[in-house]
């Protein structure tokens, strides 16, 4: 009998772990162990499968895995236009290349736009803040329209741009209900989520499949991945044999009686460490947390650096800084003049930086280590606020 319920018990665990492992998209039934696995190499928020038949499987999930803002995974098998085959239980059919999208955030246009494929986005949120003379353009003629924002989308201009697939950012404030409807397929871009920032420019991958761009976006990554980790590698190198000293940063400002903060979690935290620097939430576990004032000064008041990006009308100054919270003044970073700063209504930030970290890597080792560039050196985004 002792032995009978070992087995029995080896058995139970067995069966435990291969449900587990179907709920995560990992082990699903009908997917045998012939099928490719994509190789990626810092994206976790999806992975993909080819199947001996053709068949391209991709599961999504959060990276951070916050269960309690989205669903847990979403299940898509690719087929080719004109190609019928079977696919796994639980998976919804997509037939690619997709012609016609609609896209909910500027991080989902960005991959549109490295990938020159502003052909296929048939439908944008708005145009607030947005530099592309090309989307602008497309907009103006009509062959691209504005949904409205959250909460707030226009299903007839939805209906009418004809989509096959409608990317999103699932969260609580969402307010897909309405477009749900329409029963046009929503597709999930979680890049936003990812924890390191060559992880959020690996899902132009992502969207290439979709679109039938998969080789561009491999040259494409290759090339940001090569840049990133080398400027990488020669701050490591200068820390490890010229000079150990790190500053310290913080980031965010004061908004509607809260301060949100960049968790440690958040690929922005994982760049600073990158450049050189070290984040003052760093042992955070999340992606971002709400801070009241007093709380982040406690913290941050001795912090070297403090970046701050914002969409202000005008020039913003140490002066705009310390009219919006005049306790702003007392942060040591911003007697020194150690603001870093980024003006969303003066520069393309989130048309090119979420395909492009190593830019934005280049701009923040300028001001940590400026001895690591060209003595010329010209930032795209971020620079000391005078």
């Amino acid at each position: 009998m002792k032995t009978i319920r070992i087995v029995l018990f080896f058995v139970v665990a067995l069966l435990w772990v291969s449900c587990r492992q179907g709920t995560t998209g990992k082990n699903v039934a009908g997917v045998g162990d012939s099928a490719a696995v994509m190789q990626l190499e810092y994206a976790k928020g999806f992975t993909v499968r080819t199947l001996e038949n053709g068949v391209r499987l991709v599961d999504v999930a959060d990276p951070q895995q916050d269960e309690d803002k989205m669903p847990v995974s979403y299940h898509f098998a690719l087929l080719k236009k004109g190609v019928e085959a079977e696919v796994p239980e639980g998976y919804t059919k997509v037939k690619v290349p997709v012609e016609r999208t609609i896209v909910m955030t500027m991080l989902q246009l960005s991959n549109f736009t490295a990938l020159d494929a502003h052909d296929v986005v048939k439908g944008i949120t708005g145009t607030k803040n947005l530099y592309n003379k090309d989307i602008r353009k497309r907009v103006e003629d009509g062959k691209m329209v504005k949904i409205g924002m959250e909460g707030n989308f226009d299903t007839e201009l939805i209906l009418a741009a004809h989509p096959e697939v409608i990317f999103i950012s699932p969260f609580k404030r969402g307010g897909y209900d309405a477009i749900k409807e329409t029963g046009i397929m929503l597709v999930p871009h979680l890049g936003y989520k990812e924890t390191h920032p060559l992880g959020q420019a690996e899902w132009v991958k992502y969207v290439a499949m979709f679109i039938g761009k998969e080789a561009e976006a491999d040259t494409l990554f290759d090339g940001i991945k090569k840049r990133y980790l080398a400027l990488t590698e020669k701050v490591n190198s200068h820390l490890s044999n010229v000079n150990p000293y790190r500053p310290t940063v913080f980031s965010g400002e004061m908004h509607g009686g809260n301060w949100f903060a960049v968790g440690g979690k958040n690929h922005l935290a994982q760049m600073f460490r990158d450049a050189g620097a070290d984040y003052i939430l760093k042992d955070d576990n999340t992606g971002g947390v709400p801070i009241e004032y007093e709380q982040m000064y406690a913290t941050a008041a001795n912090a070297d650096y403090w970046r701050i990006l914002n969409s202000y009308p005008g020039d913003f100054s140490y002066e705009a800084l310390r009219s919006s919270e005049p306790r702003n003044e007392l942060f040591k970073a911003f007697k020194e003049r150690h603001v870093i700063y980024c003006n969303m209504k003066q520069t393309p930030y989130y048309e090119e930086t979420p395909v492009h970290p190593d830019w934005l890597l280049e701009d923040l080792v300028a001001i940590f280590h400026p001895d690591l560039v060209a003595a010329d050196y010209a930032p795209r985004y971020y620079k000391l606020l005078k």
